[in-house]
Order: C-alpha cells, then structure tokens, then sequence
C-alpha cells in the first residue's frame, strides 16, 4: 500500500520598506475626479508604500513639502492620493520619495508623470 503525503503550502506577504509607485496625474479627466470624490486642482499624485503604515508619514511629508491636499490615506493598503496644482504635486512627491529614502532606508521608484 502507498502511502499519500499531503504538502502544505503557506504563501506570506512580508512587504519590504519600499515606494512601489509614485506618479503623477498631469490633468485627470473629470470622471476621474468625481469618481474619486476629490476637487478638480489641476493634478493627482499617487503613491503606494509599504509597510502601509507608512503612507501617513508620506502624507505628512507631501503636505509640509508643497501645497497639496491629501484626497485619501488608508493606511491598511499603503496608498496615498494627493492633490494641487501639478508642480506641487510633483514637488509633493519628489519630496516624499527622497524623505522615505534618506530617513528611513526604503526602496523607491522614480517618479513618473503622465
């Protein structure tokens, strides 16, 4: 008789200390906008950081660096939207990939721009 042996297998999400995406938004159409429930200021930046409790540092860092206003932070999924006018939101988001790189030793993306 053969004997069956059953493997498990176990998957873990460990996310490093990274920036994955930093990108602007030069001039989002108006669905865009309204399907986020954020004003219409000319440009949307979006990051998304890991571990995820690291999105309010880099909220904090993107409002004290440029004009911008933070449209939404959820610091279960990393993410971060912010939004101004486009320099700011650019200026927002060089800052926030160098803070986190120089601070605090993350992995970082460069910022693109569409």
């Amino acid at each position: 008789m053969s004997e069956i042996i059953a493997q498990r297998v176990i998957e873990e999400s460990v996310p490093g200390k990274q920036v994955t995406l930093a990108h602007v938004i030069a001039a989002p159409i108006q669905e865009v906008y309204e399907s986020l429930g954020v004003e219409n200021n000319g440009a949307i930046g979006i990051l998304t950081i890991s571990p995820y409790e690291a999105a309010i540092i880099a909220a904090d860092i993107a409002g004290k660096s440029a004009g911008v206003t933070v449209g939404f932070l959820d610091r279960f999924t990393g993410s971060v939207l912010l939004n101004g006018d486009v320099e700011s939101v650019e200026v927002a988001l060089e800052s926030v990939v160098s803070g986190l790189k120089n601070l605090l030793d993350f992995e970082v993306v460069s910022v693109t721009k569409s």
